[in-house]
């Protein structure tokens, strides 16, 4: 027999009410209002839904808690994918836990383990720092995870991301096209596995024109960039910058303008992120636009039916991106 593929999630959604609602309307019809209960159990029968443990667990009012494990709260992108959770988390009567997966004095073997112990029903992973302790503790807590701007090339764990690597591969072709032959990529000296994705796009394009790489690395914090860009502009000759991220690539786009470049006619930039910081520089930057919000909410619906069916046909989801040409491209 065909597995039914319907979820209480689409049920809700077509009804335009909570999950919690559709779960009461299924097993205390009576606590619903008739209106409403009379629209849920039409969608219900149009769709052939079938329901199952979750949502009696809404019924009898025990919270769905989802984590959403974040590393550096300070990162733009970070703060616009959680708006976009949370939105969605809201809606469908979720509640949500943050947890901390900071790069520096934490043992992050403490951040699973306060996630056992919160016994959440799914996780929202925004870490893209990985090692050995997070792919073990994903793997431990034998819960469904969703990851976002995050890249998990062994590892079976549904992702939601734009092609970065096709992305930068694009913009990087756009500056040689524009004869650009001397163009740097800004990145960071830790292994973030969307850098490493943006950074494979890179060499690609600069490898097919026969043209010499030249990367730099940097710290990721802005006030330690400055010496960095200073030095590296101080010794070479460049004519186009791509940044990993908005406040890297302003960075070095401010030490360039400082050092006598004319942006840009002597040097053009990109970005990867697109944040609102994009359109504060000025010049307004050039980027790559990553719909960070959109994101988020893609990533809550993915993990709501992870939660509730056990599996999703598609495990890694690519959304469609932009580039968007402001004042620092020709």
């Amino acid at each position: 027999m065909k597995k039914n593929k319907v979820t209480i999630y689409k049920v809700a959604a077509t009804a335009g009410v909570s999950l919690a609602t559709v779960s009461r309307v299924l097993n205390y019809p009576e606590k619903v209002k008739p209106e409403t209960r009379e629209k849920v159990l039409k969608v219900i029968k149009e769709l052939g839904y079938r329901p199952n443990v979750i949502a009696r667990g809404l019924a009898s009012r025990k919270s769905t808690f989802v984590g959403i494990v974040v590393p550096d709260f300070s990162r733009g992108s970070v703060a616009e994918a959680i708006n976009g959770i949370v939105k969605l988390a809201i809606k469908y009567e979720y509640q949500t836990l943050v947890f901390p997966a900071e790069d520096d004095n934490r043992n992050k073997r403490d951040v699973w383990s306060d996630i056992i112990a919160s016994q959440v029903d799914g996780i929202l992973y925004l870490n893209d720092l990985h090692d050995e302790d997070a792919i073990e503790g994903i793997d431990r807590i034998n819960i469904p995870v969703v990851a976002l701007n995050s890249v998990f090339k062994e590892s079976k764990i549904a992702t939601v991301n734009i092609d970065y690597s096709d992305a930068c591969y694009k913009i990087t072709k756009k500056l040689i096209d524009n004869g650009r032959k001397n163009i740097v990529l800004a990145t960071t000296e830790r292994k973030y596995t969307i850098n490493d994705v943006i950074k494979e796009g890179y060499l690609k394009a600069i490898q097919e024109a026969n043209l010499k790489s030249k990367i730099v690395y940097t710290s990721g914090k802005t006030d330690k960039n400055t010496k960095i860009f200073i030095d590296y502009l101080d010794n070479n000759k460049i004519d186009g910058i791509i940044g990993v991220r908005d406040s890297i690539t302003i960075s070095f786009l401010n030490n360039a303008i400082i050092s006598g470049y004319n942006v840009p006619n002597d040097l053009e930039v990109y970005s990867c992120k697109d944040t609102r910081i994009c359109k504060l520089a000025r010049p307004q930057l050039s980027s790559i636009h990553v719909p960070t919000y959109e994101l988020g909410k893609i990533a809550m619906e993915k993990l709501t039916v992870l939660m509730e069916d056990g599996k999703l046909e598609k495990m890694d989801l690519f959304v469609p991106y932009k580039i968007i040409e402001r004042e620092t491209t020709k």
